[in-house]
């Protein structure tokens, strides 16, 4: 959920865990399970930093030489571009970035396992969903209005405004409202999950198993939410992102984590942007 930056799950049944795509044999144990996890933290943050910071690189470059500007000028001689194109660059940072999480993830699982790498990310179709169709429907069709009262509600706890009535920023034309609610709705979900419920969740459930492997990648994502709102955010964040780790276990699958991640972003974008 990434709603403020522009301006009890119900019960899961269905197949054993061994319909699973990706279902190691074992769990480690001992060190090597640690190891395993620090690995797991290290391609997340490696993977997170190096597109941060060639997004910047990037976007940076581009628009200064689009818009006749020196981009190795100190900054004591930059001119200064305006709020709009400040906000275009903001928003073309958080656009590549997500493009390029995904792109890195991709190739990364594709250098560990050239052959298997959609099994590795749960991204192949070669056994069936682990989740009864009527439940998993149930669970997309629902689980965002108790995303929305989760939120809301612990905003309200903290005193924090992200939960509260929203406003879209002055500088956003229709145009770029629809590539905003694109990059909340597609391109955020997909580049996170395959990091987060794709890649390490594959680390993680080798070295703890599928319960373990939830509840770690649950924390690390609501972790990775850390703003100037404290913990509120975190905590926020927290049911969702067990559910979405409960999805990926359940169904073997990575595509239904990224659909509901999605479709409770733009349910919570709506009801915050709705006239109350």
């Amino acid at each position: 959920m990434k709603p403020d930056h522009a301006l009890t799950v119900p019960e899961l049944s269905g197949e054993p865990e061994s319909v699973a795509p990706d279902a190691p044999s074992r769990p480690r144990a001992g060190g090597r399970a640690w190891l395993q996890l620090a690995g797991m933290l290290w391609v997340g943050l490696a993977c997170l930093g190096a597109a941060s910071v060639a997004s910047i690189v990037v976007v940076r470059v581009g628009f200064d030489l689009w818009y006749g500007i020196d981009p190795f000028l100190p900054t004591a001689r930059r001119p200064f571009v305006g709020p709009v194109q400040l906000a275009h660059r903001a928003f073309a940072v958080d656009a590549l970035r997500q493009i390029l999480l995904a792109a890195f993830v991709i190739a990364w699982a594709r250098r560990r396992e050239p052959k298997g790498w959609r099994r590795r990310l749960a991204l192949d179709r070669e056994k069936p969903n682990g989740l009864r169709p009527v439940l998993l429907l149930t669970i997309l069709l629902f689980w965002p209005i108790l995303h929305i009262a989760w939120v809301t509600g612990t905003a309200d706890l903290f005193g924090a405004s992200f939960g509260k009535g929203m406003r879209l920023s002055p500088f956003m034309d229709r145009t770029a409202v629809i590539a905003w609610l694109i990059y909340l709705t597609v391109m955020a979900p997909l580049a996170e999950e395959l990091l987060v419920r794709g890649e390490m969740y594959h680390r993680a459930r080798g070295a703890l198993g599928p319960a373990w492997a939830v509840a770690v990648t649950a924390v690390v994502f609501a972790a990775a939410h850390v703003s100037s709102f404290g913990l509120a955010r975190p905590v926020s964040l927290l049911p969702l992102a067990v559910a979405l780790g409960l999805l990926r276990w359940k169904t073997g699958r990575l595509w239904p984590c990224i659909a509901l991640h999605g479709w409770s972003n733009l349910a919570l974008v709506v009801y915050l942007l709705w006239p109350h």
